[in-house]
Formats: C-alpha cells, sequence, structure tokens
C-alpha cells in the first residue's frame, strides 16, 4: 500500500493538517470525500484544518488505501500540549488520539521556541482568555505573535524595545510583504501583549500603522442569486444558503443557528452571541418558511439547526462557504466574491428599494453606522440615477 504522510502545516494563520504522498488515485479519490479539504499551492499538498473530527474523519477515510504515517503530527501535538489549554476549542486536537508511529518528520518552525517565549505565549493567550476574548479574536492574535516569536528564537520576547519593533514591522512588511490588514492583526496582537500582558503603558504609541485599504462590499444581483440558488439541488444547502441571504447572516451566524432560535409566531430569528459577542433579531422571512419546513421534516435536525457530520457539532463555517462556491462558481461573479457577498447582497438590495439606513444598521448588528454608510456607495438608487457628462454633451449635440 501507498504511504500517507500526516504533517503539521500553518496555513494563513491557521493549524492544519498537511496530506502528502505520491500521485495516486485511490487517495485522491479518497480524501476528496472531505468536506473541509483545500489545496495549497505554495505547500504543494492537499490539507485540512486541525481538529480532532477532522483528522479521525481523515484516518477512517484514508485506512482502506493507504499506511498511514503521522509522526510528525504526534511529534507536533506532543511539543504543543504544553499551551494546549490556551486554545480556542475548536482547535483543540488530543495528542491521545494519535499512535505514536515511525522516526518524527521536521517539526513546523512554529512550534521551535524558546522556554521563555513559549511562558511568554502561554502567559498571552491566557490573559486573552480572562478578558473574555472570543475564540477568533484568540486564535489570530495567537497566531500573529507566533509570527514574531519564530524569528526571536533564543532572544526572550520581553527584551524587544520600541525600536526593535519598528524595525520588525518594517522588516514584515517590505520583505514578508504582509498586507494591511494583517499588519494591522500583527500590531494589535503585540500592543496586547506589551501593554497588558507586561503593562508597558503606551508602549505602542511611537509605531505607525499603515493605512488600510478601503474597498467596497462585493454585491450579486438579485437576478443571479435567484440563479445560483435555483442550481442547488441538495435542499439542505439550499435552505442554508437561501435563510443565510434572507436574514443577511455572517456564515458563522447561519450555521451555529439553533432549531429554537428560529421563531415563526412572531416571524423572528434569534442571534446569539455573534460578532462582538452582541445579540440581535432579524426578520424571519415568509418565503423562506416552506423549505424550513421541508428540511426538518427531511433531516430532522436535534438541536443545531444544520448538524454536520457526526450530529453532535453544527455545520461548519469552511463547509458553508464550499456550499456557496460550487453553487456559485459558473455563474461568472468576481473572483473576491464569497459567502460574506450574501449579507452584502442583502444590505444593498434592502438600501435600494428603500428600507432606511438605521434599520439596515439594526438588522446587520453594525455598532458604527460608518460601516453601513458603505452600501451607499455601490447602491443603484444613489448613483444609478447621476448621468454622466458626457451623456448630457451628446445628447445636446443630437438635438
Amino acid at each position: 500500500m501507498e504511504t500517507v504522510v500526516l504533517k503539521p502545516l500553518l496555513h494563513r494563520n491557521q493549524e492544519c493538517i498537511g496530506i502528502y504522498y505520491a500521485k495516486h488515485t485511490g487517495i485522491e479519490k479518497a480524501i476528496r470525500k472531505l468536506a473541509d479539504l483545500k489545496w495549497s499551492k505554495t505547500q504543494a499538498c492537499w490539507y485540512i484544518p486541525l481538529t480532532e473530527t477532522g483528522y479521525h474523519a481523515l484516518v477512517k477515510i484514508l485506512k482502506p488505501v493507504a499506511t498511514i504515517d503521522n509522526s510528525a503530527l504526534q511529534q507536533y501535538l506532543q511539543t504543543r500540549k504544553k499551551v494546549t489549554a490556551t486554545l480556542p476549542d475548536t482547535q483543540k486536537v488530543s495528542a491521545a488520539v494519535i499512535n505514536p508511529a515511525r522516526k518524527p518528520l521536521a517539526l513546523s518552525p512554529a512550534w521551535q521556541l524558546s522556554a521563555a517565549n513559549l511562558a511568554a505565549l502561554e502567559s498571552f493567550v491566557q490573559l486573552l482568555q480572562l478578558k473574555a476574548y472570543s475564540k477568533s479574536t484568540i486564535a489570530t492574535y495567537r497566531n500573529e505573535f507566533i509570527q514574531l516569536l519564530k524569528l526571536l528564537k533564543d532572544k526572550p520576547v520581553d527584551a524587544l524595545t520600541v525600536e526593535d519593533l519598528k524595525r520588525y514591522m518594517s522588516y514584515v512588511l517590505v520583505k514578508e510583504r504582509i498586507s494591511e490588514n494583517t499588519a494591522h492583526s500583527r500590531l494589535n496582537a503585540l500592543k496586547f501583549y506589551f501593554e497588558q500582558v507586561l503593562v508597558r503603558e503606551k508602549f505602542f504609541w511611537e509605531i505607525p500603522r499603515p493605512k488600510k485599504v478601503q474597498k467596497l462590499p462585493k454585491v450579486i444581483s438579485e437576478e443571479k442569486i435567484l440563479e445560483g440558488m435555483l442550481k442547488i439541488k441538495n435542499l439542505k444547502h439550499k435552505t442554508l444558503l437561501l435563510l443565510a441571504y434572507s436574514a443577511g447572516m455572517r456564515v458563522s451566524e447561519v450555521v451555529k443557528l439553533k432549531i429554537a432560535d428560529i421563531n415563526s409566531d412572531r416571524m423572528q430569528i434569534n442571534i446569539n452571541h455573534a460578532k462582538g459577542k452582541k445579540d440581535r433579531v432579524v426578520t424571519l422571512s415568509k418565503s423562506i418558511l416552506p423549505y424550513l419546513r421541508e428540511y426538518y421534516l427531511k433531516y430532522k435536525p436535534a438541536d443545531w439547526l444544520f448538524e454536520g457530520i457526526n450530529n453532535k457539532e453544527h455545520y461548519s463555517a469552511r463547509s458553508a462557504q464550499l456550499v456557496f462556491k460550487e453553487a456559485y462558481k459558473k455563474l461568472g461573479l468576481p473572483a473576491q466574491c464569497s459567502f460574506h457577498s450574501l449579507r452584502h447582497s442583502y444590505a444593498t438590495h434592502l438600501l435600494e428599494s428603500g428600507t432606511d439606513i438605521s434599520y439596515i444598521q439594526k438588522l446587520l448588528g453594525h455598532s458604527d453606522i460608518k460601516t453601513t454608510l458603505r452600501y451607499t456607495q455601490i447602491s443603484k438608487k444613489d448613483i444609478g440615477h447621476i448621468e454622466s457628462p458626457l451623456d448630457r454633451v451628446l445628447r445636446k449635440k443630437l438635438i
């Protein structure tokens, strides 16, 4: 049998399992059944998020067709064990679930940290948790902090000065060419460590922030929305996308809905613990009710409205994104369109139909009206009626 090597992989600040093997049709066909499977051009391998559920699903699929070498993953998890308690629950993987294997392969450099810097990482994540930061924020800050720790090697992070950090940020912006958004996340993480963990007051005042690129939301027309939905045969997938668009929900919000959150008596959807740990209520569309009822009768979910593989977890955000991608890939949409484009489209279509911007702000859960006002820049209601001076000039000439 062919051997498949499973290695730890840090891809776009997310811990993943890299799947390496010689070209083999049987293995390729088997792993393509995984919902969260993606291809990395830089690593030249398939990969999935590093979760216990994902690992077990991968092993189950591979066992009949290949020999599995998970020694690199085993060593990685043992090294990571010191900080496992500080990880978000969705990223926890017990080293005990993976059997010790053959000669260890090279570890990811993310975990080749000195004892002092590993302790700094523990303190950093622990304080984030004590301050009740969201799991996604903790994961982002932690991974951004690790990028600095990897470069330091044996030099303690606590010894860095403001000038050191200026040089570091200049290096990652110029040499590594990180984006403006990544630079802001990196600075936020470092600011938290030096000002909150080490209590160095106003330590980051002298470090300038790069200006963020102001990108306009990507909107899908009502016609394209409908065309994409009609192509979906799977009832679960269709209901999920329709529900997300009908209420302008984020992907993380729609996959975490519970049956009890749908109130058909009041025609409302309760969205709990959304971005910023805020609850909100949105309108339940009359048109979505028949789909929800048909879906409920067919799938019989117990708790989560959209259940995952084992029915104990909710449907993953990544799986929902893949559903969107599959439904809309042949419609000629811009490459930047994503699941979140359904939310942008919802807001824009409401604005174009005459809904007051303050109501849209509440429905989307924006704390600042400036965030909602972005949609006025792309709404046909506001700019569609404006006539170009060229049109006026040419019309006069023709007359």
